[in-house]
């Protein structure tokens, strides 16, 4: 168990027809960052949205940003994302060949680096990186839909994580992402998780701020 329990919202679960009142409501909340998930078509099967809408959500949220980029190339992104006022930039270790090169570009511009790992990566693979970045998101579903179910082996995953960090004396936070609800995220955050990243379990809410309430009293 952490002593963080922390909470982001996936902006990709809101209504988009009320984005402006959505976005509100978070800021109004308990809920810690607002996360932001950009989808190429190429690296994930799916498309989300791009820079101009982000442009919007920028001025309209009060919530520092997790920017999530689950696309080819990550690197060429980054003075997009610093223009945004992303608070952290995340990479998939998947798409970057040179991963210390791109974290220490990220964190020259400004931003907190993070790294994320699908769900078949073992955080293993991390070993010789774990120091340099701010941040570990570790994939609980296979990355591109929302509304996926939470894959088990992710608590063994996290507890590997949470060990490694611990003996490397690193600071970085353990992020977890995909069919996160209220039933499992308690037994998420004791295997070792900061941040929890939940989208249809908040926004499909019948009641959002409700919803948040519920993750932060847990």
């Amino acid at each position: 168990m952490t002593g963080n329990k922390m909470l982001a919202p996936s902006l990709l679960s809101a209504d988009f027809g009320n984005l402006a009142r959505d976005i509100d409501i978070i800021n109004s909340s308990r809920a810690d960052w607002l996360h932001i998930d950009i989808m190429d078509g190429v690296f994930v099967p799916n498309i989300s949205f791009g820079f101009p809408v982000l442009e919007c959500v920028k001025k309209l949220s009060q919530k520092p940003l997790d920017v999530h980029l689950m696309i080819v190339e990550p690197n060429k992104f980054i003075d997009e994302c610093k223009n945004i006022g992303a608070m952290m930039m995340n990479v998939h270790y998947e798409a970057c060949t040179h991963l210390h090169r791109t974290t220490t570009a990220i964190r020259q511009a400004g931003m907190k680096a993070g790294v994320t790992l699908n769900p078949h990566t073992p955080v293993e693979l991390l070993e010789d990186i774990v120091n340099e970045v701010d941040l570990v998101l570790i994939m609980s579903v296979n990355p591109g839909f929302g509304g996926q179910k939470f894959i088990e082996n992710t608590y063994s995953k996290v507890a590997r994580l949470r060990s490694m960090i611990e003996r490397k004396g690193s600071k970085a936070l353990i992020e977890v992402d995909g069919g996160v609800n209220l039933d499992n995220a308690a037994n998420i955050y004791r295997a070792g998780a900061d941040v929890l990243v939940a989208g249809n379990a908040v926004f499909r809410a019948p009641d959002i701020s409700a919803a948040i309430e519920a993750f932060k009293n847990l």
